[in-house]
């Protein structure tokens, strides 16, 4: 442990450490662990999602998927993103390549026009609106609310999910707060899969905070699974229609990282009020969406079966990553002291925590040795740690053996910035 070494054992094992990074950095390495993409051999698995339309363009009802119209996507993709969010399929939209369009364009409208008529807009309330983040989390959930004008409250985690203590006083004291950020299951960056009892407390929120609450359910990794037995992650919408709250929860997904990062679907399934009103703003913006994209995408996925086919050849490229990641950081780090991980069970990420205050310098040791990190601070609203202390790491994208070049420059610079900072040195490079 580094907090057991003498005065005189620091020095010489931080003299050691600046020299191991000097050597490494010689390798002149350019790697880049920033964000969570599929690697080639991942978007490799869905090279015959061209194939499928062939000279056939008419879906199952016989829609030419050429021409204008179908504003809610065609009826067979509405049906597999209703067995992928666990709703009816008269619940859900299928939309373009991203979820994040979909998520921007609801909370615009909701503010704009109403989330279910236009005395619910939320522009109406006098005082500045708020959203909760639950963090760390997805920078880009927190750059639409934050481009929209909101205030961002920073709520934490617990073993089971979201801190729900503060998220209930939060709203129980505050009308202005009108949503919550949540991915349900492997969250980005931590890896956590909400208990039954989050759910359920997230279901009776808009009893607290009223009817105009929204819940951002962002299920985008529900079917990432890295194992043979993953963990279940409770039916939100069904657990809000029990307790009367279904306006509030709008779930989304999309298949981006199960064919195409950049061409896939995204849906987007809430309550008949909340689509009626929404629609109404959607059609003034497109015509609809690339039918013949969600097509294709129906004819090679077909199902929810299909889907989860396809995702365990996914699980049998990404698994060995995380589990090298991991590895790395066990070897390197665990005799020190410093520093600790999450294991998730799926998703795209693992989210280490330095000692406070060493984040930013990690992350710049690192980059001047090559190895591209996510910028400190990124997991949290306005891209402010308070700790400086959460890096997420994203395995996916690289290779094994960029991850063996790539880990020891992370381990090498996580020792050195802790190193230093016992020996009240500066702990950034010159």
């Amino acid at each position: 442990m580094l907090n057991d070494l003498s005065q005189a054992e620091l020095v010489a094992t931080e003299r050691d450490l600046a020299n191991r990074l000097a050597t490494l950095r010689r390798a002149n390495l350019s790697l880049d662990l920033t964000r969570g993409k599929p690697s080639p051999e991942q978007l490799a698995l869905s090279d015959q999602v061209e194939l499928m339309t062939g000279n056939d363009f008419n879906t199952e009802d016989g829609t030419d998927a050429r021409n204008y119209g179908g504003l809610s996507g065609i009826t067979e993709a509405r049906q597999l993103g209703s067995q992928l969010l666990g709703v009816d399929a008269s619940n859900v939209i299928a939309g373009g390549n991203s979820s994040l369009t979909l998520m921007y364009q609801y909370l615009l409208h909701a503010w704009l026009n109403g989330a279910t008529g236009p005395d619910t807009a939320w522009r109406h309330d006098s005082g500045q609106l708020k959203f909760l983040c639950v963090v760390p989390g997805y920078d880009r959930h927190f750059t639409i609310t934050e481009s929209l004008g909101f205030e961002l409250i920073n709520v934490g985690f617990t073993e089971e999910g979201p801190d729900m203590d503060q998220i209930e006083a939060l709203v129980d004291n505050d009308p202005l707060i009108k949503g919550i950020w949540c991915v349900p299951k492997y969250s980005n960056p931590t890896g956590h899969v909400y208990s039954d009892s989050i759910v359920e407390r997230m279901a009776l929120l808009a009893k607290r905070a009223g009817a105009n609450f929204r819940i951002m359910w962002d299920n985008a990794y529900a079917v990432h699974d890295l194992t043979s037995d993953p963990p279940p992650l409770l039916n939100l919408m069904t657990r809000c229609q029990t307790v009367g709250t279904e306006d509030s929860a709008i779930l989304f997904a999309s298949t981006s990282k199960v064919t195409r990062a950049g061409s896939g679907i995204s849906f987007m399934a809430a309550s008949t009020g909340n689509l009626t009103s929404f629609m109404r703003s959607l059609g003034v913006q497109t015509i609809g969406p690339d039918k013949i994209n969600q097509l294709r995408h129906v004819r090679f996925l077909k199902d929810l079966g299909g889907i989860n086919k396809l995702m365990q050849s996914h699980a049998e490229i990404v698994r060995p990553k995380f589990d090298r990641v991991i590895k790395h950081l066990h070897d390197g780090l665990s005799d020190t002291g410093v520093g600790t991980w999450t294991v998730p069970q799926g998703g795209y990420f693992i989210s280490f925590e330095s000692p406070p205050g060493l984040a930013g310098a990690i992350i710049q040791l690192a980059g001047e040795a090559g190895v591209k990190l996510t910028p400190a601070g990124a997991t949290f609203p306005y891209g402010r740690d308070p700790n400086d202390s959460n890096i997420r790491l994203a395995p996916t994208f690289p290779t094994l053996a960029e991850i063996d070049q790539a880990m020891p420059v992370f381990v090498t610079a996580v020792t050195l910035a802790a190193v230093r900072q016992l020996l009240g040195m500066a702990i950034t490079t010159p």
